[in-house]
């Protein structure tokens, strides 16, 4: 290995070119800053190349590939309709994630960002190595901004390996499998689940907890519950996964549920049950920088640590393990190390599941916001009732917004139904604004359109609903 002799100099540096990492230095450098972000493996990070990206380009393939074996119901009848899996694998890598992902990379040359290709170790509060495959150099650096992100979790009895598969195995099966075994029924086993169910596998999810995607409230998850069941999709909940064995050409899958140890054999097993920090093997004890026992790093509110010139941001940190926090946090701990008060603001950090149908949450649900010990009351507008669903055929699901009872101001939303990782998107924008009903209602909304929604829901809390 070669060693560089002399250290170089680095203003401001960024570890991990994820969602966190990439808008981090961009923003940085839109401040004036000298940036340089180092990254060891993927431009984009998992989002682009092995998470949010590419399971969303085989979510929209396995609705292409529904829709053409049955839309009869709009009088379109089809014949012979194939799924060549190849070519949608050679999509979603050529087109959308090597797009995404050179994207990036030209927007961060175009800012000026100096792209190191390497595994970062800190030496100190102020040095830093970076290792390739043949050489090691170091840097000093004033600022630093660690994104590192997460992996998959290994549970036991689960080695990945062979046909026993993480979530990035699952992205990049060169065949859409006959059975499928997943264990973990959060929101990426049960979007892939979704998704490989929709292009012909048949799918058994195996859950831990009482229901299927547990950070959503129950009468959200009963409509992918419902869809479920509609496709074949077997959900088995309370169940406690043992162990996998290998058998060459399939996997059984043994677990334990209502009592009985149980076993199914498919073609692979997915184990989505979580991730961890990328933390370990960076050097942050060497330079003293504070973690949790999970191996999380304890941050202020605008991503610093306890070494005042280093922050961190994205899965490495507390809170939700979402791209959309990533860089968020990441233009707060930008503008922070170039001497702006910003800071974060968690209240209207929406949370999205790309399942049939789509669920999105933001704010507080009625149950937290009296908790919290506010007056509240839920209004639920039901999308059976909005013409442009009904337009779609997907009629399933609704709006609901948690208002104060005096003053009817909005706090929190859920929707469930078609498009609802777009349409919660005006209900954020109306928590950060402080809007109340009233002023919703009176948003004039386009016609049909599934917002529409929104304003009746919104009627629906002032005691003057239309079309309800």
């Amino acid at each position: 290995m070669v060693v560089g002799d002399f250290p170089i100099d680095l203003d401001t540096v960024v570890v991990g070119a994820g969602p966190g990492g990439y808008v981090a230095a961009i923003r940085a450098a839109q401040l004036g800053q000298k940036v340089a972000i180092i990254e060891r493996e993927w431009i984009g990070g998992v989002c682009l190349n092995v998470g949010c990206i590419p399971s969303k380009a085989l979510i929209s393939a396995g609705h292409h590939y529904q829709e053409a074996l049955d839309s009869s119901v709009f009088g379109v009848t089809t014949e012979n309709v194939k799924l060549d899996f190849t070519k949608t694998q050679e999509w979603k890598d050529n087109k959308v994630v090597k797009t995404l992902t050179n994207g990036v990379e030209y927007l961060l040359k175009k800012n000026k960002v100096e792209i190191i290709r390497g595994n970062a170790f800190f030496n100190d509060g102020e040095t830093l190595r970076v290792f390739t495959a043949d050489a090691a150099q170091t840097y000093t650096f004033k600022n630093a901004i660690i994104a590192t992100g997460s992996r998959p979790i290994e549970i036991k009895g689960f080695k990945f390996g062979g046909r026993v598969i993480d979530s990035t195995g699952g992205l990049n099966l060169t065949e859409v499998p006959k059975k499928l075994v997943i264990v973990g029924g959060g929101v990426i086993g049960t979007e892939l689940g979704g998704a490989y169910a929709n292009l012909g596998a048949e799918v058994t999810i195996l859950e831990g907890s009482p229901q299927i995607l547990p950070t959503f409230e129950k009468d959200m998850v009963k409509f992918v519950e419902k869809s479920f069941q509609e496709k074949g999709v077997t959900v088995v909940t309370k169940a406690m996964a043992k162990e996998a064995v290998d058998n060459g050409d399939s996997v059984t899958v043994k677990y334990e549920a209502n009592g009985k140890e149980e076993s199914i054999e498919a073609d692979y097993v997915m184990v989505t049950v979580g991730r961890r920090p990328n933390t370990d093997d960076l050097g942050l004890e060497v330079v003293g920088v504070e973690m949790t026992d999970r191996g999380l790093v304890k941050v202020d509110n605008q991503g610093r640590t306890n070494v005042k010139h280093i922050f961190a941001i994205g899965d490495i940190v507390p809170g939700a393990a979402l791209a959309h926090k990533a860089s968020y946090e990441a233009k707060i701990a930008a503008e922070a190390i170039s001497g702006h008060p910003s800071a974060v603001d968690y209240r209207a950090m929406p949370g999205v599941a790309f399942t049939d149908p789509e669920l999105a949450t933001i704010g507080l649900t009625a149950a937290e916001a009296k908790d919290k010990g506010l007056d509240v009351k839920a209004s639920k507008f039901p999308l059976s009732g909005n013409g442009r669903a009904l337009s779609l055929n997907q009629t399933e699901g609704f709006v609901r917004l948690v208002t104060t009872k005096e003053g009817n101001v909005l706090v929190g939303a859920q929707v469930a139904g078609v498009n609802a990782s777009e349409v919660i998107a005006e209900l954020g924008l109306a928590i950060e604004a402080g809007m109340n009903a009233e002023d919703i209602a009176l948003t004039i909304h386009g016609h049909p359109s599934l917002s529409e929604t929104i304003m009746d829901a919104a009627e629906l809390a002032l005691g003057m609903p239309i079309h309800i």
